[in-house]
Formats: C-alpha cells, sequence, structure tokens
C-alpha cells in the first residue's frame, strides 16, 4: 500500500495545469505586479511537458524552471517598460521638486517645515550637518513617512 502513487492521467494533469494557469491569471489580473503571471506561464510549459508525455516530476521541473527563469530575467524589463505610465502617487510626485523652506531645517534641533501644493511637510536635511533657512530653496531627494527629506538646491532659483 505505501508503493501505491496517485496515478493521474495525461487529461486530468492537462486540466489541473490549465486550472492552474487560470488561477494564477485571476491572481495578476487582480495584483497587477507582474509575479504570478510568469507562473501561469510555467503551468502552461508544464501541460504542454505533460501533452508530449513527460513525466509528472519532468512536469514539475519544467514548470519551476520556466516560471523561475522568465520571473528573473524577464521582471524587471517588463515592470520598467509596463509601468512607464503610471501616475506617480502623492509622495512619489514630491521627489525630485525644488521647494522653499519655510521654517529652519535643523535635524539636531528637530526643526524644518515647508508648504508643498497647499500642504505643510515636516523637512530634514539629507545631512545633520546641513542647515537650511527660511526661504531657501532645496530639493526633495526621499520621502520618509511625513517628513520631506532634502539637500540644498544648488541650481537657478528662477
Amino acid at each position: 500500500m505505501a508503493s501505491d502513487i496517485l496515478v493521474l492521467s495525461p487529461s486530468t494533469l492537462n486540466l489541473i495545469w490549465l486550472g492552474l494557469f487560470i488561477v494564477l491569471l485571476i491572481i495578476e489580473l487582480f495584483t497587477v505586479g507582474l509575479t504570478t503571471i510568469w507562473f501561469a506561464i510555467g503551468s502552461l510549459a508544464a501541460m504542454a511537458a505533460n501533452t508530449l508525455g513527460a513525466s509528472l516530476i519532468i512536469q514539475l521541473i519544467v514548470f519551476l524552471a520556466v516560471s523561475v527563469l522568465l520571473l528573473v530575467f524577464t521582471r524587471p524589463w517588463a515592470a520598467k517598460h509596463l509601468n512607464q505610465n503610471r501616475l506617480k502617487t502623492n509622495y512619489e510626485s514630491k521627489i525630485g521638486e525644488i521647494i522653499k523652506i519655510t521654517e529652519r531645517v535643523d535635524n539636531l534641533k528637530q526643526t524644518g517645515k515647508s508648504i508643498v501644493d497647499g500642504q505643510e511637510w515636516t523637512v530634514r536635511s539629507q545631512s545633520s550637518n546641513d542647515i537650511l533657512e527660511k526661504d531657501e530653496l532645496a530639493k526633495v531627494i526621499a520621502v520618509s513617512g511625513v517628513k520631506l527629506i532634502v539637500e540644498k538646491y544648488k541650481g537657478d532659483p528662477s
């Protein structure tokens, strides 16, 4: 009895691989993370291997190999090219923006503010040694929680 292994017919395995493909595709549609799509394609490759008569072990190897290779080698390219028209979120759109300091920025004294698009933001300098005075310009280089991380703006103020 211990040697009895569950044996599935090729048509049943094809249905399983097809079902996995559909489930992974639906997950991808809802998450849009470009992750499960590669595993969905891997399940199609495994279904093709099944159709060609490969054993279940070979099908699983094909599924994993195709999925991981696609994930590793094509996801970065796809994410870069498919997300070009994605709108930046509120805080992402602030990065690179030139702002005017409305309260002296001194990291050691925990001071610094700016009004950006009508909203008051806490501002901190990237370097604790940099102090920015009121009305100076700064460039936003990052957003940390509700704080804008800035560096002194060295460009033309106009």
